[in-house]
């Protein structure tokens, strides 16, 4: 368990590049066995939770190879196994949309349920409920679901809520169902449209990739495609952050502004300057900062998965900021280490009240998931002396050579044996 050690007080400038989205990659990945042709992807994030992905495809027959250093061939020539065993899968809830392609291409499937994480439940009956609607047979048994469905039929599926992983999941058990599927309140989040696409390229018949409906014609086969993964729009946001919150001068190549406009209205509103480029964005922070109100929401709102980063800005804002999480009931675990920074946040249910400026020292703290992390490498980029962030293997889920971007326009980090 390697650790961060961090010495704030160095405004960030320069250029630093996107990875790929880690949160497109891993159900454009799993679609692989929707066919037995090879399926070549570009822009792959080298990241934990890519390598668990790798583990659970070959283990249920699909040949894995890298072609470059960010580009991945996979191949399912056949299905030689049908489970996804818990020990994959409670480290990645990711894994769960594995289960409709299984369906899809195989007939059956028997995945682990994921159970409880750091930010929340974030129960799967929303994929059973809509997987069951297209006339799979499924029951839970000794933590597992186990379903079959010689062949699957389209059917309307409404989502209680706009879930990612549930509207991938239909969506690819659909694509070879017989009929037409109606997603109904899907979730909209460019992941979703960017797996669309890649069905798409595979054969699928694909519309309203980005809007509350989407349909699906079934086909009999798809075949092999090319793709490349969106950049990731969360590390986008991270870093459009970390140039506010040191008060620094960013150009981030590839950021995707169209995706980002909830975070960028909200950062211009705390006094940040960002500009659109061909290659990017530019952001800037000269200005105090000033406080903000915010509330996550699906997208196109803000995104939960920036909370945790933004938070740690608001500790640097004039006045009080008030945070509400309305995704997540769990999702404040950051602020608690935030106060042993210096920082000066009281939370009562899903909101948090933020008030600053806060003069933050480095302290050792530790990280409890994926976000918290770099909400914590964030403060540490601000804060006096020296912070030394534990447990950053959360951070590896979800950035790529996170410390070398960091250093290369400026930050004084290292990553250091635990």
């Amino acid at each position: 368990m390697d650790k961060m050690i961090i010495h704030g007080g160095v405004a960030l400038r320069g250029t630093v590049a996107l990875s790929g989205s880690k949160n497109a990659t891993l159900p454009i990945m799993m679609a692989s066995l929707l066919t037995a042709d090879p399926v070549i992807i570009g822009n792959v994030p080298r990241l934990r939770d890519v390598r668990t992905a790798v583990d659970l495809l070959v283990r249920l027959g699909v040949q894995a190879r890298w072609i470059g250093e960010h580009e991945l061939e996979l191949r399912a020539r056949e299905i030689c196994s049908h489970e996804a065993p818990y020990e994959l899968v409670k480290t990645m809830r990711a894994s769960f949309v594995v289960l409709g392609p299984l369906l899809a291409r195989a007939g059956r499937g028997r995945v682990s349920t994921p159970g409880g994480c750091a930010i929340g439940a974030r129960p799967v009956n929303l994929h059973i409920a809509g997987i069951r609607a297209l006339g799979a047979r499924i029951q839970l048994r000794n933590g597992y679901v186990e379903a079959r469905a010689p062949q699957l039929c389209g059917a309307r599926v409404w989502l209680d809520s706009p879930s990612v992983g549930a509207t991938e999941n239909i969506m690819m058990a659909a694509v070879l169902a017989k009929g037409t599927t109606l997603i109904e309140n899907a979730a909209r989040e460019p992941e979703v449209q960017d797996l669309a696409r890649m069905l798409v390229a595979m054969g699928a018949r694909i519309e309203g990739a980005g809007t509350h409906v989407i349909q699906i014609e079934g086909v009999e086969r798809l075949h092999g495609a090319q793709h490349r993964v969106i950049p990731d729009r969360i590390e986008a946001g991270s870093l459009m952050i970390a140039a506010a919150i040191t008060g620094g001068d960013l150009m981030i190549e590839d950021a995707p502004a169209d995706q980002l406009a909830a975070v960028i209205d909200k950062l211009r509103e705390a006094g940040v300057e960002i500009s659109a480029h061909n290659c990017g964005l530019r952001v800037t922070s000269k200005a105090p900062l000033r406080p903000v109100e915010l509330r996550t929401l699906p997208y196109p709102g803000f995104p939960t998965d920036l909370q945790a980063q933004m938070m740690a800005l608001l500790t640097q804002s004039s006045g009080t900021s008030v945070i509400t999480e309305t995704i997540f009931e769990n999702r404040f675990m950051h602020a608690p280490e935030l106060l042993r920074m210096g920082a000066d946040i009281m939370m009562k249910g899903p909101t948090a009240v933020v008030r600053g400026p806060s003069h933050l020292s480095g302290a050792p703290v530790m990280a409890t998931d994926l976000r918290a992390s770099m909400s914590l490498i964030l403060a540490g980029l601000t804060a006096d002396n020296e912070t030394e962030v534990s447990r950053v293997y959360h951070l590896d889920r979800g950035y790529e050579a996170l410390d070398a971007k960091l250093r290369s326009v400026g930050a004084r980090i290292d990553r250091v044996p635990a």
